[in-house]
C-alpha cells in the first residue's frame, strides 16, 4: 500500500478518545447539578393521605399541579422514620382544602415553574453535544488514512487522499495496451516536471484532462500511474463524496479541495466518477434555476476551474464512463483542454496486458499469451487481469506446479459462460434437444459470413441458466461489419431454433435467449444502421449510451404508421434469417443428426475433431442468393455496426 501523506489536523486516536472521556465528565458533573440535593420523598397512594388527615396526623401540605408534599407531626412518628410523604393529586377531590380546614392542616400551593423547561432544554442540548462528538469519533477511527473525517466542525472540508510525492508505486510501466493514453498523459507529467522549456515558447499547461472509455479500461490505474509518475502532491476523491443532504456542503468541499491544491501546487487533483458530479444543469428539470446540492456543487467546480481567480499549477484529471450526460460548460476548453478516450485494447494491448499481469505468475511451457489475447476479444484490462487470476486459482485448486493452457481456456469458458452445473442433471428428452440446439448454432455459424470459428460445443449445464452453449472465438479483431454479415449473425442465432423445428417438429423454451439477441440486431439493422430498402439510411434510434452495455437507446418520436413499418422490416428479416437457417439445415440433415449423436456420447465437441466435422456442411443456392442481394456491395463497410466488444458466445 501506498504511503498516505499525514492530515496535521487530523488527531491521533488516543487523542481523541481522551477529549470524549473529558466531554463526557463534563456532562456527568453538570447533569448532577441540575438534579436535586437530597433524597427523594416517599411516595404514598392518595387514600393513605386522605386517611392521614382525617386522623389529625399531618402537620403541613404544599400542593403542586402534579403532586402533593405532605409532613407528619414529628410527635406521632419516630426519629428514624420518614416525616415527608408526597402523593399524586386527584383533579376531581375539590373537596381537598375543606377537609384540611376543618383538620387544621396548613396547606399552600407552589406556583408553576417556568424554569423546568428550560433545564429540560438544556439537559437535551448536552445529550446532543455528547453524541454527535461521540458519534464524529467512532466515525473517524473507522475512516481510512488521510481523509477527513465527518462532525459538526469539519462538514465542509474535502474528504480527498492525499498522496505526497514519492508515495504512489505505480508507474506507467504497469499500465499497457492503451498507448495512445499514455502519450498524451506523458505530455503532461513532462510539463510538471520541465515546465520552462513549455513556458519559453508560449505554451500553458491544460487546466483539465478528461478520461472517458468503458469500465475496467483503466482510467484509474492511469490516474495512479500519473501521480506515482509526476512526483508531485496527488488528491484523490470521487464524485459521489462532494454530494450531501445539505445545500452548500458540495461547494465548500470543492472551494477546499482547491485551495489545499493551490497550497501545495503543482499539484494534480483526480475525481473519479465526474458523471454523479458533473450531469448537465439542462436535465435537472428545474424552470426556475437550481437550488439542489449537486447544481450548485458543480457551479463552484465551473468556477474553481475557470473563475476569475486562476489555479495556478493545479491540473485537474477526471474520469468518467458516460460523458453524453456531462455539462456542456464543463466540457468546453478552459476547464477540460483534453479530452482522452481509454477504449478496449486490441490484440496487441490485449498481449501486453496480459503480459503485465502474467509478471508474478508461474506459466507453464504450454501457454501462449499471444493466443490468449487472441481468444479474448472485447475484454478490458480488468477483464484480462481477472483471466489470469482464475486461471492461476483453478491451478491452485488442482495443486498444479505452474497454470497451463488449459487453465486459461476453463478461465475463459468460466467468464463467458460462467460455472459448470454438475448438480443440474437433464432428463433423456433436454439433453436430446439442447444437442440437437447447439449443433444447429455450430452448422449454421460455420457457413455464414462474418461469424467466429466455432472451437467448442457443449451440453454441460453451465451459469444460471444456460444448459449448452457453442462457442466461437474470433480469428482477428473486427471493429467494422458487412450487411450481409449482421443477417449472417442473425440466422446463426436462429439456428438452434431451426435445428428444433427440423428434428422435432416442435420448439422449446431454449431458444429464448438466441431470440432476444437475434431481435435486438434485427432493430439495429432497420433502426440505427438504416439498412432497409423500404426505409432508408435513417436512424429511429438515439445513441445515447457510448460507453455502457446493456443500456437500450430511445426510439425517436415516429407516427403510429411509421412504427408499423419498422416492425413489419425487423420481422422481415428475422423471418429471411429464419428461413436460411432452415435451408441449411435441411441440406445438411444427416451432419445434424451425426454430430448430435456424438454430443450425446461424449458430452463436449472441440478442436480440430469439431472443425474436421463441420468442414462437410453444404452451403446452399438460397444462401448465396439472399446474401448476395443486397443493398450494399464488399466494399461499403459500416461503421461502428458490431465491435470486438460483441460476445463471441451463442446461448443455447
Amino acid at each position: 500500500m501506498p504511503k498516505r501523506q499525514q492530515n496535521p489536523n487530523r488527531q491521533s486516536p488516543s487523542s481523541q478518545l481522551g477529549w470524549a472521556m473529558i466531554v463526557t465528565s463534563t456532562f456527568f458533573l453538570l447533569l448532577s447539578l441540575f438534579l436535586p440535593p437530597g433524597k427523594a420523598p416517599e411516595s404514598q397512594p392518595y387514600s393513605k393521605f386522605i386517611d392521614l388527615v382525617e386522623s389529625d396526623r399531618v402537620e403541613q401540605v404544599i400542593i403542586s399541579t402534579n403532586q402533593i408534599k405532605y409532613t407528619l407531626k414529628s410527635e406521632l412518628v419516630g426519629d428514624e422514620s420518614p416525616q415527608v410523604f408526597v402523593t399524586i393529586p386527584v383533579v376531581q377531590d375539590t373537596e381537598l382544602p375543606k377537609i384540611l380546614r376543618q383538620h387544621e392542616v396548613e396547606f399552600s400551593a407552589t406556583p408553576i415553574q417556568s424554569g423546568d423547561g428550560f433545564w429540560a432544554f438544556l439537559r437535551m442540548l448536552f445529550f446532543l453535544f455528547l453524541f454527535i462528538n461521540l458519534g464524529s469519533i467512532f466515525f473517524n477511527r473507522g475512516q481510512e488514512g488521510g481523509r477527513t473525517g465527518v462532525s459538526p466542525f469539519t462538514i465542509g472540508r474535502s474528504n480527498a487522499r492525499i498522496y505526497s510525492e514519492g508515495s504512489m508505486d505505480v508507474t506507467f510501466d504497469d499500465v499497457a495496451g492503451i498507448d495512445e493514453a499514455k502519450a498524451e498523459l506523458s505530455e503532461i507529467v513532462d510539463f510538471l516536471q520541465h515546465g520552462a522549456k513549455y513556458i519559453r515558447l508560449g505554451a500553458k499547461i491544460p487546466k483539465g484532462v478528461l478520461l472517458v472509455g468503458p469500465p475496467g479500461t483503466g482510467k484509474t490505474l492511469l490516474a495512479k500511474a500519473i501521480a506515482g509518475e509526476a512526483q508531485v502532491p496527488f488528491f484523490s476523491i470521487s464524485g459521489s463524496e462532494f454530494i450531501e443532504m445539505f445545500v452548500g456542503v458540495g461547494a465548500s468541499r470543492v472551494r477546499d479541495l482547491f485551495e489545499q491544491a493551490k497550497k501545495q501546487a503543482p499539484a494534480i487533483v483526480f475525481i473519479d466518477e465526474l458523471d454523479a458530479l458533473g450531469k448537465s444543469r439542462a436535465a435537472s428539470g428545474s424552470f426556475m434555476g437550481g437550488n439542489d446540492e449537486r447544481e450548485q456543487t458543480l457551479n463552484q467546480l465551473l468556477a474553481e476551474m475557470d473563475g476569475f481567480e486562476p489555479n495556478a499549477g493545479v491540473i485537474l484529471l477526471a474520469a468518467t464512463n458516460r460523458p453524453e450526460v456531462l455539462d456542456p460548460a464543463l466540457l468546453r476548453p478552459g476547464r477540460f483542454d483534453r479530452r482522452i478516450v481509454v477504449d478496449r485494447p486490441d490484440k496487441l494491448g490485449r498481449l501486453a496486458i496480459l503480459e503485465v499481469h502474467a509478471r508474478n505468475v508461474r506459466l507453464a511451457t504450454d501457454v501462449d499469451l499471444e493466443k490468449l489475447a487472441a481468444r479474448t476479444p472485447g475484454f478490458a484490462g480488468a477483464d484480462l487481469a481477472n483471466l489470469i487470476n482464475e486461471a492461476a486459482l483453478l491451478a491452485a485448486r488442482q495443486d498444479n506446479n505452474a497454470v497451463t493452457m488449459a487453465d486459461f481456456n476453463e478461465a475463459i469458458e468460466r467468464i463467458l459462460t460462467g460455472l459448470e452445473k454438475k448438480s443440474r442433471v437433464l432428463n433423456e428428452i433436454e439433453k436430446k434437444t439442447v444437442a440437437y440446439h447447439e449443433v444447429g448454432h455450430a452448422i449454421v455459424g460455420t457457413l455464414m459470413p462474418g461469424t467466429d470459428k466455432v472451437e467448442k460445443i457443449s451440453i454441460v449445464p453451465r451459469g444460471i441458466g444456460a444448459l449448452g452453449y457453442t462457442l466461437q472465438l474470433p480469428e482477428e479483431d473486427r471493429f467494422l461489419m458487412i450487411e450481409d454479415e449482421i443477417r449472417g449473425r442473425i440466422a446463426t442465432l436462429l439456428g438452434g431454433r431451426a435445428a428444433e423445428e427440423l428434428t422435432f417438429n416442435k420448439v422449446s423454451t431454449g431458444a429464448s435467449d438466441d431470440i432476444q439477441k437475434a431481435t435486438d440486431l434485427a432493430e439495429r439493422y432497420v433502426t440505427l444502421y438504416g439498412m432497409s430498402d423500404r426505409l432508408g439510411p435513417i436512424a429511429f434510434e438515439k445513441l445515447q449510451q457510448q460507453f455502457l452495455e446493456g443500456m437500450t437507446n430511445p426510439r425517436r418520436q415516429v407516427s403510429p404508421q411509421l412504427a408499423e413499418e419498422i416492425d413489419r422490416e425487423v420481422q422481415a428479416v428475422i423471418d429471411r434469417a429464419h428461413q436460411i437457417a432452415l435451408e441449411i439445415l435441411r441440406k445438411n440433415q444427416e451432419l445434424l443428426t451425426a454430430l448430435a449423436q456424438i454430443l450425446l456420447e461424449q458430452e463436449i465437441l472441440e478442436g480440430e475433431n469439431l472443425r474436421s466435422q463441420l468442414r462437410s456442411a453444404q452451403k446452399t443456392v438460397a444462401v448465396n442468393g439472399w446474401l448476395q442481394t443486397g443493398k450494399l456491395s464488399q466494399d461499403h463497410l459500416l461503421a461502428g455496426t458490431l465491435t470486438n466488444n460483441d460476445k463471441t458466445l451463442i446461448g443455447g
